[in-house]
């Protein structure tokens, strides 16, 4: 049964109105969430020294714990759950989504093995595939076109802030106390915001932000449902924006996660550095500066592109080929101190890519796929780039040790990083592609 959607414009103006007096509100608590979300997913590489010691692990076997465990279900079950999203009540979904998650991370702490705190954190996977895209959903609706990359990058803030305090809670809680407590520390407040999302944040009304009424839910059978899901896979192939989009960001995310869940042991081993003294230094270079380089790319996304549309795009590919020589100083510099010369710089650039992807993806597809195709957009990144980047960094960092020893982590990162540069390609061929999509648009 085909969607049912009007797409008159909306009549009066009160709709609008009392939905641009919320949508801050919400935008905040959903930015909560992410930052709960971001926090229990990469808490393991925080603590990944004391859990490997502990449990007497390789460093592929953490790359599993904290990469592909998480990311195989985490990816898989965010397909369907966005598929129901887009007909059902997105807010319910996430509320119910964080509650998993959280409830999950709180057992990571309760595991004594390697295999109980591999199913933990499958159950916290499991619980976060009901979040990001119906958010995504959201902020779309409660946006506009020209709004959305600084919409998208505010909410981007949870990953940096999420990281912010993974180290800064992690590790040196960690080093106190031992690693299990540091779970439940970091798993229990979600239930808070959990509650918050379903008692004060409303749903938005779909493709209200962009001139139109509410599209009509309806009951899909299985074969809908079959329907909907190739559609979405379809179209992201067939728009060049958004398949650009996908592989520039899986290709960046898959260096990025890698780089965060090995970031505490690669100071720990190369450096010499503390659980506390990793905290206090990483932990607000990759909260504060990433999300300064987060709205700042949001910034530019939207202000450039008012008059050249490519820019959405080529802010990111720009900010990418400036930050490669920079990462590779960071890992080749043995002194630390001028090490965090060439890393500050490099965590600013990194951070530009978020908002104006997620953005771009919203605004290119179709208002009642925009879960959907969210959805499958971030299957395909987490499964590769989350499942594979970590373990990928401590399969190499194991190949390795023979010939480097401890700096073969150091070594490991230094070669995923140059992957980046890939990325900022297909980021500039999804510029133009972008522009000539949206100027078919009208």
């Amino acid at each position: 049964m085909a969607d049912a959607a009007v797409t008159a414009p909306v009549s009066g103006v009160s709709a609008l109105d009392d939905m641009k007096r919320h949508r801050t509100y919400a935008l905040v608590i959903l930015t909560l969430a992410y930052t709960s979300s971001y926090l229990d997913r990469t808490i393991v590489g925080a603590v990944g020294e004391y859990i490997k010691k502990d449990l007497n692990l390789s460093d592929t076997e953490l790359g599993l714990l904290s990469g592909f465990a998480f990311a195989l279900f985490y990816a898989s079950l965010g397909v369907p759950l966005a598929v129901l999203s887009d007909r059902m009540n997105r807010r319910n979904i996430v509320a119910a989504s964080v509650t998993v998650w959280s409830v999950m991370t709180v057992f990571c702490g309760l595991a004594t093995n390697f295999t109980q705190l591999l199913l933990a954190r499958i159950g916290v996977g499991i619980g976060e595939a009901g979040s990001s895209p119906q958010s995504h959903s959201m902020i779309a609706d409660m946006y506009a076109p020209h709004e959305r990359s600084r919409a998208l990058s505010f909410y981007a803030l949870g990953v940096y802030f999420g990281g912010m305090l993974g180290f800064m809670i992690g590790a040196p809680l960690a080093e106190i106390w031992g690693w299990r407590p540091v779970f439940f520390v970091v798993g229990l407040p979600g239930l808070l915001i959990a509650a918050l999302i379903y008692f004060t944040v409303r749903e938005p009304q779909r493709g209200l932000s962009d001139g139109m009424t509410a599209f009509v839910p309806k009951v899909r059978t299985f074969a809908e449902t079959r329907a909907a899901l190739i559609a979405g896979f379809v179209f992201i192939w067939q728009s060049k924006a958004c398949r650009h989009v996908v592989i520039g960001l899986t290709l960046t995310s898959f260096v990025g996660y890698g780089g965060v869940m090995w970031a505490a042991s690669f100071l720990k081993r190369t450096h010499g550095l503390s659980g506390t003294e990793i905290g206090l230094i990483l932990g607000p270079i990759v909260g504060l500066l990433g999300a300064s380089g987060a709205l700042l790319g949001g910034y530019l996304a939207d202000r450039l592109s008012r008059t050249d549309k490519r820019w959405n795009a080529w802010v990111i590919a720009v900010a990418k080929f400036a930050a490669a020589p920079l990462i590779l100083a960071f890992y080749l510099t043995d002194d630390f101190n001028l090490a965090l010369v060439f890393y500050l710089p490099a965590t600013v650039l990194g951070a530009f890519y978020l908002g104006p992807s997620f953005a771009i993806v919203q605004s290119a597809a179709p208002h009642a796929m925009r879960s959907t195709v969210s959805a499958i957009m971030l299957f395909i990144l987490n499964l590769i780039a989350l499942g594979l980047g970590p373990l990928a960094v401590g399969a190499l960092s194991d190949a390795l040790t023979p010939a480097y020893g401890t700096d073969s982590l150091r070594y490991a990162l230094m070669c995923t990083s140059l992957i980046n540069l890939w990325a900022a390609a297909h980021y500039v061929w999804a510029g133009t592609a972008f522009a000539g999509e949206m100027k078919a648009q009208g």
